[in-house]
């Protein structure tokens, strides 16, 4: 950062994102959450459309952007709005990929056409639906002999000449921007609310320190509002028509970034802001190298609808990305000899008790915030609570608690862009959350009493209550519980037949062709303590 930057962020007066008004940053002339939303479902068909990244289809999708889309939507928009009609998938990819880059894509319009030609903005299913229609309706007449769907065989070996490079060079490097954003909770309206709140936040600190700092990293979640704005290039021009120079200093999605510049935009947010510049769902990389740069922390299970709603008996699990980050309240330029050595423990509220983690308070500064913790917590625990505590209790032994805060899920849900800040002792505290998916279920399978073949177990209670009847066959049993230990199933294999009966027979083995194995849901119903019988066999 040059020394004048440095000068302005010293004379300060820290903003609050929430204080930001209109005035203060750039007008937004669309609907970013809508947009976003759309633009994210719209990534994830074109990366599971496997055939939209075949060589001949790109080339052939490319000649008809160039030569029939474009041109159409140059007549279509003579001195009025982009018209509300939608190309097939394939054009509307390029086109996409061809507006991620503004300046040529600028360049692109207004040489061919001496204007600048808008997308129009369509987020209702019903509306898309019929702009895809009236677009085919407008097609067929002025293209009578082009197909409107892309017609090219993958296979063809006949060579198809490449129209332009630039744009073919695009829609390679967008091939996976999907694995970017593939996150289920980045479609949640409560997170693409927040993340539009700091996009303008990015955006006002771009105005006001554009002459001192030479790049500006943007987070995740700032990324993701930026991409969806360029991709509406006739809003996008509009919206930045007074700092268009200003937005070349924004890394693009697969640029190199350096350590120092990641370092230089915290630091100015932290100043503008006072608030961390990461935040959960929100994180920052050192380099976005293609494939290895968008592989997710951990494996999110995305599913628009619960895949096991079929069994009533599985409680689902939902997952939420938790950051903790902490700093010295201001005025506290040294810790004190006797605090030195107390340290800060992370609890849950609920479930997991056992989870303690420690971390000295040592090592904290005033200056900036520091990242703490980074957790993905499930959200049946409720929240967390931070204890700050100094060694040394009874017999010289564990910890004396000094303060304590307790930060609830739900609280956090409903707090702006999903962050909070509390107080505790010397220490002020922001965790941030991402909104709650649900993940992967979590089985366990354990080993349970010999069942007959009635699913009772085998036992002297079963026996007295059947009136000392002999109970007949033998079946291993193993009973799968939940993530919460909740019953689920009872696996049952028969192993063996005969009878049973106190100090009775030997029960006979079964041949393997004979054995059978079933799983009935639910749970057991239980008789006397740990005895009870298997649930009642469901006909599928």
């Amino acid at each position: 950062m040059s020394s004048a930057g440095s000068e302005i962020l010293d004379n300060l007066t820290t903003r609050t994102l929430s204080g930001i008004s209109e005035v203060d940053t750039i007008r937004l002339g669309v609907d970013l959450v809508s947009a976003t939303r759309k633009n994210i479902g719209f990534l994830r068909t074109v990366n599971e459309s496997q055939w939209l990244h075949e060589r001949p289809t790109i080339l052939e999708a490319i000649r008809r952007y160039e030569e029939l889309w474009m041109p159409l939507m140059s007549d279509l928009t003579v001195g009025a709005p982009p018209p509300m009609i939608l190309p097939p998938v394939d054009i509307e990819w390029v086109w996409f990929c061809h507006s991620l880059n503004p300046v040529r894509y600028r360049q692109y319009c207004e040489s061919r056409f001496s204007k600048l030609i808008g997308k129009p903005a369509i987020f209702d299913e019903e509306n898309e639906e019929y702009a895809l229609m009236r677009c085919r309706e407008i097609w067929e007449h002025k293209y009578p002999s082009e197909p409107f769907g892309n017609e090219v065989d993958s296979d063809s070996e006949n060579p198809i000449c490449v129209t332009n490079e630039d744009i073919l060079d695009e829609v390679k490097r967008q091939r996976f921007l999907y694995l970017k954003f593939s996150e289920p909770y980045m479609c949640e309206l409560v997170y693409l609310i927040a993340a539009r709140q700091r996009y303008k936040g990015f955006l006002y600190i771009l105005q006001k320190f554009s002459d001192g700092c030479s790049l500006f990293v943007p987070a995740s979640d700032i990324q993701l509002m930026w991409l969806t704005l360029l991709s509406y290039p006739t809003v996008y021009a509009e919206d930045l028509k007074g700092t268009w120079d200003d937005m070349g200093k924004v890394v693009g999605v697969w640029g190199n970034v350096k350590a120092k510049d990641v370092e230089e935009t915290k630091k100015i947010w932290e100043k503008t802001f006072d608030l961390p510049y990461e935040k959960a769902g929100g994180g920052l990389a050192l380099e976005f190298d293609g494939i290895a740069s968008v592989k997710p922390p951990i494996f999110w299970n995305v599913s628009d609808t619960d895949v096991n709603s079929k069994y009533k008996s599985m409680l689902p699990r939902f997952l939420l990305e938790v950051c903790i980050f902490l700093k010295l309240k201001s005025g506290m330029k040294a810790m004190q000899q006797d605090i030195k050595c107390d340290f800060l423990r992370l609890r849950m509220v609920r479930c997991h008790r056992e989870l303690k983690l420690g971390k000295p308070i040592s090592s904290f500064s005033h200056n900036s915030w520091q990242k703490v913790w980074h957790l993905y917590c499930e959200f049946g625990t409720k929240g967390l609570i931070l204890e700050l505590r100094h060694p040394g209790g009874t017999c010289f032994k564990g910890s004396t608690l000094q303060g304590t805060v307790e930060f609830r899920w739900n609280n956090l849900l409903r707090a702006p862009s999903l962050t909070m800040e509390r107080e505790i002792e010397q220490f002020r505290v922001v965790i941030s959350i991402t909104p709650p998916v649900q993940a992967q279920y979590l089985l366990k399978c354990v080993p349970d009493r010999v069942t007959d073949d009635s699913g009772a177990m085998i036992s002297d209670v079963i026996l007295r209550l059947n009136g000392y009847r002999p109970q007949e066959g033998r079946w291993l049993s193993r009973t799968v519980l939940d993530h919460a230990g909740r019953e689920c199933f009872v696996v049952r294999i028969r192993v063996g037949g005969g009878f049973w009966r106190r100090g009775g027979e030997t029960p006979s083995a079964v041949k393997w062709e004979d054995r059978i194995i079933e799983i009935r849901e639910g749970f057991w119903s239980y008789v006397a303590g740990s005895i009870g019988r298997a649930p009642v066999q469901r006909k599928w």
